[in-house]
């Protein structure tokens, strides 16, 4: 048998990506306006209703209404069919930290236990998984096609034989305008597909899948629920190495779901680009309220060059893992989250962990 592994990847007119970007927004703006800013907002779209809840602890005030059309215009209410003068209602259940949490993490530890990976491979210059690459390169070549055929939401799925190195079957559902059928656009789609497998220097003789239940009218909210923090396999690796348990966007820095994440990606990913392993994995565990971790293991699947005692003793020597550690090594108050909001949080240039 082959070893076909497959990734998927969603556009960022997704529900679930809406709702990762409003996040995302919403965090962005207030750690502009208060570095000291805490932050855990989820959001929920369902038709023209949404809601926004969770924890905010800052003077600051953010302009919640504003940031949310900002959002939509960004995807493009046209792509989206709203018109958002009329459309969204929008709900704000917002608390302050609580003061247990708050304990901990002013004392420079982690504001919630949890486990978090980060994961590198040298099967593509980002360091990446190739079958995650080439489908979210897909969907960035369908979101800047200039035809208005093509609607806001999406997904992309790729599965990839590792023996051969080629894609076997690359599937794609394109939400579309009710005035077309799929053999009206088929023709532009699989080009795309195969151009985006020709990025990464792949064939396009595979098998293409263009929404196979022959119709995608209705999408985005009014044919789904859209929830933050629900696609982490299209946010970090496709479905290819582990992920840890909670979301990344939605959440300021002291929160280790979101900056222990980044700060594994950057130590597998100095590790493969060391030369000291084809591909690794990297998992950190804290305790609420604890500086150091409480765990760190390096995974390099038999493809080590130097011993995994030496790579453990590197990742020991080389990096402070406390929650302000990473914060400050990473400048991550001062990243612009919208950048990951959609089509992944690694693999981008610019980003610090990815430096």
């Amino acid at each position: 048998m082959s070893k076909i592994i497959t990734c998927e990847q969603v556009s960022n007119g997704h529900p679930d990506k809406i709702c990762d970007q409003i996040a995302d927004a919403i965090v962005t703006d207030i750690l502009q306006h208060d570095r000291n800013a805490r932050v855990a907002i989820e959001c929920l779209l369902k038709k023209s209703q949404l809601f926004i809840a969770g924890e905010v602890t800052t003077d600051y005030r953010p302009n919640y209404n504003q940031i949310v059309h900002d959002v939509f215009n960004r995807i493009g209410a046209e792509k989206l069919g709203w018109n958002l003068t009329e459309l969204l209602r929008i709900g704000i259940l917002v608390d302050k930290q609580s003061p247990d949490i708050a304990l901990g993490v002013d004392k420079g530890g982690a504001g919630d236990q949890g486990i978090m990976y980060g994961y590198a491979t040298n099967e593509t210059a980002e360091q990446m998984p190739i079958p995650y690459m080439v489908a979210t390169k897909f969907l960035q070549l369908l979101k800047n096609h200039p035809s208005k055929m093509f609607r806001a939401d999406a997904k992309a799925q790729i599965s990839y034989d590792y023996d051969t190195g080629r894609i076997t079957t690359f599937l794609c559902s394109v939400q579309h305008s009710p005035d077309v059928e799929v053999g009206d656009f088929r023709h532009i789609i699989e080009s795309m597909m195969v151009l985006a497998a020709c990025e990464y220097g792949l064939d396009g003789d595979f098998t293409k899948l263009v929404n196979p239940t022959g119709r995608f009218v209705l999408g985005g909210s009014y044919a789904d629920c859209g929830v933050t923090g629900r696609k982490l396999a299209c946010d970090t690796y496709g479905g290819i190495g582990r992920m840890g348990g909670g979301a990344l966007s939605g959440k300021d820095p002291t929160k280790v779901d979101r900056s222990a994440a980044y700060m594994a990606r950057k130590i597998a990913k100095d590790i493969v680009q060391a030369g000291y392993a084809d591909k690794c994995e990297v998992q950190l565990a804290y305790a609420i309220g604890v500086v150091q971790p409480v765990g760190v293991s390096v995974e390099c699947f038999g493809t080590e060059h130097q011993s995994l005692d030496f790579i453990e003793a590197y990742v020991h020597d080389s990096y402070d893992l406390t929650p302000q550690g990473i914060i400050k090594r990473l400048g991550l108050l001062d990243v612009d989250y919208n950048k990951v909001s959609a089509y992944g949080h690694f693999g981008k240039a610019g980003l610090p962990w990815e430096k």
